[in-house]
């Protein structure tokens, strides 16, 4: 264990960073495991809990909804990765998880967690560097929905979830969403994303192969 004295510095996210499969494996070993069948709510946004959820298989969604039922999808999480550690402090539970499709989690308490991070502190820097990112990708979708239309937010959506072109200069999505999904991301309304859509489609920008949406070519920077 690092002694009193031990400093630690911005490059030390980086390398407690290349150990985070490493360390998530050995701490999800601790923990029960547990199976959700899609839509099974997991997480209730507000609820207080103390216990982190490690991904074995399948996909969690995070959201934020309110009283009339309209959702802000806030990200998937996959394998290898979590979702709760903002509960870990006591406070109540900042957005609602359910399973993106059947999942398999280990489920991991505030205690043992405590306890893995006494026996591992570089853990406590995986931990740090991974609320970093989230932090910051939180203010990049608040500035994408404080400051960017419909349109151009959900061409950054495509081009986000599309993978690399292929020799006929065609991108697939790797994620087969509905248009009420992509809403969700896009915090709009069906209609509007089913609209844009069909004008994308109409001007020979996208298709739907297979249940995937595949980018054609270049969206154009303006609608």
């Amino acid at each position: 264990m690092p002694s009193a004295a031990t400093t630690w510095s911005p490059a030390s996210l980086n390398v407690a960073e290349s150990s985070s499969a490493a360390h998530l494996e050995r701490l999800a070993a601790r923990g029960a495991e547990r199976r959700y069948r899609r839509g099974t709510l997991i997480i209730q946004e507000g609820e207080r809990g103390d216990t982190l959820y490690v991904v074995r298989s399948g996909r969690l969604r995070a959201f934020l909804s309110d009283a009339s039922g309209k959702e802000l999808t806030l990200g998937l999480y996959g394998v290898g990765e979590y979702v709760g550690e903002m509960s870990l402090d006591g406070g109540s539970r900042s957005a609602s998880v359910e399973a993106f499709e059947t999942t398999v989690c280990a489920v991991i308490t505030r205690d043992v967690l405590l306890g893995y991070i006494a026996e591992q502190p570089e853990f406590a820097l995986v931990l740090m560097a991974k609320l970093i990112r989230r932090a910051r990708l939180a203010t990049e979708n608040a500035r994408a929905v404080a400051l960017i239309d419909v349109y151009g937010r959900l061409t950054r959506l495509l081009d986000q979830l599309a993978g690399p072109a292929n020799a006929q200069g065609e991108r697939v999505l790797g994620e087969r969403m509905t248009h009420q999904q992509i809403a969700s991301h896009l915090a709009c309304s069906r209609e509007m994303v089913s609209r844009l859509m069909k004008d994308l489609e109409a001007g020979g920008y996208v298709t739907l192969r297979d249940k995937r949406l595949v980018l054609l070519k270049t969206l154009p920077a303006r609608w």
